[in-house]
């Protein structure tokens, strides 16, 4: 008995190591594709550490409190924003104990566990300490207040509700705000210079201000400050203060915890620069003219280990610097003193200069809702077609969230079942179920393109004419995709042809914009960012033009709308079509709604298909999800089951401050639909059975089966 006992033992831990092995192969080949790091099946002193980087939340403390436990060490290298580090031991019988125990093991950091694999290898790389030098006329001063300053400035703030209009107080998205002074709006990104607010600057600030005056930081004054108050994992985006709005030298005084913020010259060249608490930072000239500056939101930084309070800058990928870890984040509030300007702007950059601008070329005439097939086409070529294929790239680099519903209805089929994403965009979901056979198409040939660089089956085809076989499909999804279609004949053409491909009992999943951004007293995420601060470049409105659509107070009411109702409110007043402003309520059904584009991230190729992360796992895939109302921004993963996890950062697009000079605008056509319109569209083809409709998140949405 006592032996079947044992060999029962022999058999489970035989079968753990040899999930561990494999999973330690897999690390290592990953290592060598991705990374050109070879490993070595003998042992050596030195060892890569997968999982084991500060891409994944791993700091050096927490690292090397694990691997001390096994032997003296000598060196241990962990490289920037990568998924790995690389340790050195002062013996080759070190390397090898850490080798055997930490296999396969579990290292519990602050905000997560990561499995570590070790392979040996015969060499580390070099870390060199970067050389990396300020932007001309940034200056950082440590400890510029004293804990007993910081108490009293941080205790001045109220950020009680009352106060609200005294200093323009704001919840931001990314943070809360004060004005005091002068507000500095953020729809128009300048200050009403004739209408300064109730609370100026307040005393407490004033001896700070003076220190500055008497020491040459200044030479007058400032009148106007805005508070910023930042939780961990929140930021700014990358912007310039306005150049008409404010004199040249703007200082920020920072408290409460570090944070890292980024400083980007239109060359491409990047500088990120810790500011400690209590220390004062100084923009003046090219700094404060030229170069964009920003904080992007996440919970921990890259900083120098030596001192965690150091203001050294951080280095970036081309160049490291030894002894690099991980510094949390908590609460920080920053000061931002600024002397308002009454005269234009004069300053050596023209070219991001808005006092300098030439005036803007006028936009074209607006088109006007077709009346026939062909108007209808050239509309969908020059608002749909063109606008996504100049904006692809920008467009998936902001895709990569896959909205939970459409994800459960995919996950729900069985293995084995065809299922066709028509307007598939970047091909967000046809990596969600890899037990299904998927194929995508869309009309953009940009993005296919997209799709097919990351091994996905995609073609480039029109939804209407779809070179597919009849009754092939057991399933097919079309995520805002109709609304693009500019007729009501289009539309219903649009969804015959997904009935088309569907096998007696398929289901299709259709998502359209919403007209009613409100429904059942609750406010869609796109309505939610109206009075916000806008993150991408797609939520700024557009240059010069009116607010075109007014919100409704009215809350929606949960009840189909008649016929009627739904045509009325698609009839334009001259028959042309409105330009939206974004993060408003809609007014008509029928509009365009600006995409905004940088220029020079055009022009440096910021977003091409290549600056997008490598994926290591056939579960990942950026979305596409509503062209209008993805937000992105936010942090994602990329991991291989426990093995190597590699972490990246979606980038933020500049605020709306940055210089508009910049910024090429595209408008896309959108039918938005009511309530009950989508059904009753579908309702219209025969052998077609609604089986459900919802909205979700300011989309209309409906499950159709084929019933004959």
């Amino acid at each position: 008995m006592a032996d079947t006992v044992d060999n029962t033992i022999f058999v489970k831990r035989s079968k753990v190591k040899k999930k561990i092995l494999r999973k330690q192969l897999k690390a290592s080949h990953i290592l060598l594709k991705h990374e050109g790091i070879s490993t070595v099946s003998q042992p050596t002193k030195s060892l890569v550490v997968a999982n084991g980087g500060l891409g994944n939340g791993v700091s050096r403390q927490e690292l090397s409190a694990v691997l001390k436990e096994f032997g003296e060490i000598e060196r241990l290298v962990m490289p920037p924003q990568k998924p790995y580090a690389f340790v050195t031991y002062r013996s080759e019988a070190g390397a090898q104990k850490a080798h055997a125990q930490l296999n396969g093991k579990s290292l519990k950091c602050e905000d997560n566990v990561v499995t570590l694999y070790l392979s040996y290898v015969q060499s580390v790389p070099c870390e060199e300490a970067g050389s990396l030098s300020l932007p001309v006329g940034l200056t950082l001063l440590d400890s510029f207040v004293s804990p007993e300053e910081e108490a009293l400035l941080l205790a001045a703030l109220d950020w009680s509700p009352g106060n609200d209009e005294v200093t323009a107080q704001k919840a931001m998205k990314h943070r809360r705000v004060k004005h005091y002074g002068f507000e500095f709006r953020y729809d128009n990104n300048n200050v009403d210079k004739d209408k300064p607010l109730p609370a100026g600057i307040p005393a407490e600030c004033l001896p700070i201000l003076e220190r500055c005056l008497s020491n040459q930081i200044i030479d007058i004054l400032p009148d106007q400050l805005t508070v910023n108050q930042y939780e961990s994992g929140q930021g700014i985006p990358p912007h310039i203060d306005t150049h008409s709005a404010f004199e040249e030298t703007i200082l920020s005084l920072s408290l409460g915890a570090q944070t890292v913020m980024d400083f980007r010259h239109p060359d491409g060249g990047l500088v990120a620069l810790v500011l400690p608490g209590r220390s004062l930072l100084v923009m003046k000239g090219e700094s404060r003219y030229l170069w964009t500056h920003g904080i992007t939101p996440r919970k921990c930084d890259v900083v120098p280990s030596c001192d965690p309070q150091s203001s050294a800058p951080v280095p970036t990928d081309n160049q490291t610097q030894s002894r690099l870890t991980l510094s949390r984040r908590g609460t920080r509030t920053s000061f931002t003193f600024r002397r308002i300007r009454h005269e234009p702007c004069r300053c050596g950059f023209p070219s991001v200069c808005d006092s300098q601008r030439v005036s803007a070329v006028p936009e074209p005439s607006l088109p006007s809702l077709p009346t026939c097939h062909a108007d209808a086409a050239h509309l969908e070529k020059e608002y749909v077609h063109r606008v996504y294929n100049s904006i692809a790239p920008h467009f998936s680099s902001t895709r990569h969230s896959p909205w939970p519903r459409v994800c459960h209805f995919l996950s729900s089929l069985p293995p084995g079942s065809m299922v066709a994403d028509v307007g598939c965009g970047n091909g967000k979901y046809l990596s969600v179920n890899p037990e299904v056979i998927a194929v995508g198409c869309d009309r953009s040939s940009a993005l296919i393109q997209i799709c097919a660089e990351r091994g996905f089956q995609v073609f480039v085809s029109d939804a209407l004419m779809l070179p597919l076989h009849s009754a092939s499909f057991d399933a097919c999804i079309s995520i805002a995709v109709i609304h693009h279609f500019s007729t009501q004949e289009r539309r219903l053409a649009a969804v015959r042809e997904l009935v088309r491909l569907l096998k007696p009992g398929g289901q299709a999943l259709i998502y359209v914009w919403a007209y009613e951004q409100e429904y059942n007293k609750q406010r869609s995420k796109y309505l939610k960012e109206q009075s916000k601060e806008k993150y991408s470049m797609t939520n700024s409105t557009s240059n010069g033009t009116q607010d075109l659509c007014e919100r409704s107070s009215q809350p929606l009411e949960d009840k189909h709308n008649s016929g009627e109702n739904i045509q009325c409110v698609s009839k334009l007043a001259d028959g042309k079509l409105s330009i939206h402003t974004n993060r408003t309520a809609f007014k008509s059904q029928d509009l365009l709604v600006p995409w905004h584009l940088k220029d020079e991230k055009i022009q440096r190729g910021e977003y091409s298909g290549e600056n997008l992360e490598y994926k290591a796992s056939s579960g990942y895939g950026l979305c596409s999800g509503n062209r209008s109302d993805c937000n992105p921004g936010s942090d994602f993963k990329i991991s291989i089951g426990s093995s190597l996890g590699l972490s990246s950062e979606s980038q933020t697009s500049p605020d709306s401050a940055t210089e508009r000079s910049s910024v090429t605008v595209f408008h896309r056509y959108y039918h938005l639909f009511q309530q009950g319109e989508l059904e009753h569209l579908c309702g219209q083809i025969t052998g077609v059975k609604v089986e459900s409709s919802y909205h979700d998140q300011g989309n209309w949405c409906v499950l159709v089966e084929k019933t004959a």
